[in-house]
């Protein structure tokens, strides 16, 4: 009972923090919501434990390879807004045309997260519930799928992009409860000589492959490049930064809290794996965690549906209007929602964000090589290739 009250406690110092006119009045805090929301979204629910039961004791070092990677693929594009955005390769044929490619697929990959968002969304709505199966998932899915698109069509989505702040401070108010409760437990485990060292699952290139698959976990930091109306550049570029230096935090202080507590047999995986963990933190734990997955996965699935629209219109000189990438957004969210499980979504979605951040590398490489940047060219060339690896080997989690 004392550990619930101090994580609810937690909880609403922290959104209380999060709602004071000082942060909230602050250019930058504004300008790292979208991505910090991205970053820390869906993945946050399903990392910990999917590296915890297939990397064991070695789940902290994949969650670090993961973050080291995403903040270099950050750079690439990070250099493209100074180089690029900046207007300094504007007139390079090759530089343009890559750069309409990495749009269009990113566009493109949005449409993938979308079906993951939601696919999540119906698996943590019912997970609390008497109809906890995949079906019953998966109707909630397509119910949701329903609802967003008639948004889109009928009114746009204005109306509900207001909701962006508010699910990102109820998050991270849960998130801090989280780690509080897991800090408890981690103490509690560390005094009685009961830590665990889980021996890895998966161990070689399988293991490489599944890390491969697990890049969109960290993915969302690149909305940052993408909120230039509102911001300066300077202001996103230390937004980018900030984001992900904050959810790397985050994300580290979890898997290390979370990597040790748990018994080989007390893991069974599953997209709502971290709701059944919980239960042996805390008894509120689960009930947060389901709140905040719901508002989390709602409001990013409305941004990335408003996002690809947006894309395809631009992209397309308006030939193609946002109600016609909506379309196409349902229909291929619900293939995706009928045909694969959750896991194998994830997968799907890392390698379309893979292909974009690929063509950002080579954009990245190209510059640098005109501007006899030889050093950032071969580490942006070297990233491109990683990405090749990412699209071609990635591989999905085993639920089991």
């Amino acid at each position: 009972m004392l550990l619930n009250a101090v994580i609810v406690l937690t909880v609403v110092g922290a959104a209380l923090l999060l709602w004071s006119p000082r942060i909230r009045r602050s250019v930058t805090w504004r300008a790292m919501t979208t991505p910090l929301a991205s970053i820390i979204g869906s993945g946050f629910l399903v990392l910990g434990p999917v590296l915890d039961s297939q990397y064991g004791k070695y789940a902290p070092l994949i969650m670090a390879v993961l973050c080291v990677g995403a903040y270099f693929y950050g750079a690439a594009i990070r250099y493209n807004m100074v180089t690029i955005d900046g207007g300094d390769a504007r007139d390079h044929p090759m530089v343009h045309r890559l750069d309409v490619m990495s749009s269009w697929s990113l566009g493109f990959a949005y449409i993938v997260s979308v079906a993951y968002y939601l696919n999540l969304f119906g698996a943590f709505g019912v997970s609390l519930t008497p109809v906890h199966d995949p079906l019953n998932a998966r109707l909630l899915t397509s119910a949701m799928f329903a609802v967003i698109l008639f948004v889109g069509w009928t009114r746009g989505f204005k109306s509900l992009e207001s909701m962006e702040y508010v699910s990102v401070a109820t998050k991270l108010a849960i998130i801090a409860g989280l780690l509080v409760g897991l800090a408890a437990y981690f103490g509690e485990r560390a005094v009685a000589g009961t830590l665990v060292f889980n021996a890895p699952v998966l161990t070689g290139w399988s293991a490489i492959t599944l890390a491969f698959g697990l890049i969109v976990t960290v993915q969302g930091f690149e909305t940052s490049r993408y909120l230039g109306q509102n911001y300066d550049r300077r202001t996103l570029l230390r937004s980018m930064k900030w984001s992900q230096w904050i959810s790397t935090g985050i994300y580290m202080s979890y898997v290390l809290l979370l990597a040790y507590v748990f018994d080989r047999g007390d893991l069974r995986l599953s997209e709502t794996a971290i709701v059944d963990m919980m239960v042996v933190v805390a008894p509120i734990l689960p009930v947060l965690l389901v709140a905040a997955a719901l508002a989390a996965q709602f409001s990013a699935a409305v941004a990335d549906t408003s996002g690809s629209g947006g894309l395809v219109a631009e992209l397309s000189a308006n030939r193609l209007s946002p109600r016609v990438a909506y379309a196409i957004l349902g229909c291929v969210g619900l293939l995706l929602t009928w045909a694969a499980n959750i896991f194998e979504i994830i997968s799907y979605a890392s390698r379309a964000f893979a292909v974009y951040y690929t063509l950002q590398a080579l954009i990245a490489a190209l510059t640098a090589w005109r501007k006899n940047a030889i050093w950032h060219c071969i580490g942006f060339a070297i990233l491109a290739f990683l990405g090749v690896l990412i699209v071609v080997f990635g591989q999905p989690v085993e639920a089991g």
